[in-house]
């Protein structure tokens, strides 16, 4: 029992302490808000417009997301749009890629045609601007052939010709001369043996004929066999005669050919060198015109100019 009075006796002490002090400090409070009551009423509209801020920052922040959102979502569907109408532009001519990678779980490779369509036009014009520049590089070195076209030295042609047969023809690049000329050297040089060893057995039938030796009777070799011509003689020495100087005509004729044949491939090269850069225009005419020929000399000055037909050569 004296313990419970204790106890209740303590209790009630600070029970009223406990009052006294909330006491005091609702007087001090009051006090404070009498002396500051301008301060407490700022403050109020303060933290209110200080809420009103944050929340109409807040709001404006909201706003923005969604016109962003908007506008991200706009851009989007205009592009799915463009897509569409590319893909339909294209008559459908769209490749899609759809690998399944397992090790990407899944992930998929789309190539758009429209990006496959610019590839192919860049390649067909990195295509057609090397098959322009090739063209323009094969004009060129035409030109530049063209330009550097052979043109062979007339002497030089001319002393290859006196030095070998048919030289001034391959200096030339004639080449299709060369059976030409040694078709005719081939022709002189026949024609030169032949005429020559017949000269010379007619000459030996002659000389053995003319004589009085009973052994030289070549001539015999140039009649038929068993020919005889006993009391023939002057006949066959005339014969033998003639036939001497023909063909000893026919082999200096010969000898001239030859020389003619030589002299001809000589003279073509020299020509044919000289005129390799002659230029001769693809317009070749002749034009047949009415004309009036003016009286020429000081003693005809008096007459008058005839009528006459003038001839023009375009070459």
């Amino acid at each position: 029992m004296i313990h419970c009075e204790r106890g209740l006796r303590t209790m009630g002490i600070w029970l009223l302490l406990l009052v006294l002090w909330c006491t005091g400090a609702s007087q001090a409070c009051a006090q404070q808000e009498e002396k500051h009551p301008a301060e407490t009423q700022d403050t109020i509209p303060a933290a209110q417009m200080k809420r009103d801020r944050k929340t109409a920052s807040g709001h404006a922040r909201k706003k923005r997301i969604e016109e962003v959102k908007d506008s991200i979502a706009e851009r989007t569907r205009q592009q799915a749009d463009s897509i569409l109408a590319a893909k339909k532009a294209a008559k459908g001519d769209t490749l899609a890629l759809d690998s399944v990678l397992p090790e990407a779980k899944g992930d998929t490779l789309v190539l758009d045609s429209v990006q496959l369509k610019a590839m192919a036009d860049s390649l067909s014009l990195d295509s057609t601007r090397l098959s322009a520049l090739s063209d323009s590089l094969l004009q060129a070195v035409l030109a530049k052939r063209k330009q550097q076209a052979f043109r062979p030295d007339p002497i030089r042609s001319m002393w290859l010709g006196l030095v070998f047969p048919g030289g001034g023809q391959i200096y030339n690049r004639k080449y299709w001369k060369l059976p030409i000329f040694y078709g005719g050297f081939l022709g002189c040089a026949y024609a030169l043996t032949w005429n020559g060893q017949m000269l010379r057995d007619y000459s030996q039938a002659y000389l053995d004929i003319m004589d009085d030796d009973p052994n030289t009777k070549s001539y015999e070799q140039m009649l038929p066999l068993g020919y005889d011509i006993s009391g023939k003689e002057e006949r066959f020495k005339e014969i033998f005669k003639n036939k001497k100087n023909y063909f000893r005509k026919y082999r200096d004729m010969s000898i001239f050919a030859f020389a003619g044949v030589y002299l001809l491939a000589v003279i073509d090269a020299y020509v044919d060198a000289e005129l390799s850069s002659f230029d001769i225009s693809p317009d070749l005419s002749m034009r047949l015109e009415p004309t009036l020929l003016a009286p020429c000399g000081t003693g005809m000055r008096h007459l008058q100019a005839a009528p006459g037909i003038q001839c023009s050569l375009t070459f």
